[in-house]
């Protein structure tokens, strides 16, 4: 099957071209981006679950990642989190500032 907005419809007219100007095509990626966080920060969080854990009474797992390395990558995820979070924030706060009819960085 064809694309109907590859050749003319029934009258014999083309259908118009998309287009999406820069400003709002970043945006919807990054919009896009934002969706896709949470499961990027539940992936993040969810790889100490696949670390080897010793058992006591049994010889030290060769590779096992003691408690302490484990916090310590879990709050760095969080944080990593964190500040991708206020990134997005900032950049969609300048991308739709210059959108709003009052001008660029302005809003109400």
């Amino acid at each position: 099957m064809t694309d109907p907005a590859d050749g003319p419809d029934l009258n014999g007219r083309s259908a118009p071209a998309v287009f999406l100007q820069r400003q709002s095509y970043r945006r919807r990626r990054l919009m896009d981006a934002a969706r896709l966080l949470p499961l990027f920060g539940a992936l993040l969080l969810a790889v100490p679950l696949l670390w080897p854990v010793p058992r006591p009474g049994d010889d030290p797992v060769e590779g096992a990642v003691s408690m302490s390395d484990a916090m310590i990558y879990i709050f760095s995820a969080w944080l990593v989190l964190i500040a991708t979070i206020a990134l997005f924030g900032l950049s969609t706060r300048l991308w739709t500032g210059s959108d709003s009819p009052l001008g660029k960085g302005r809003s109400r």
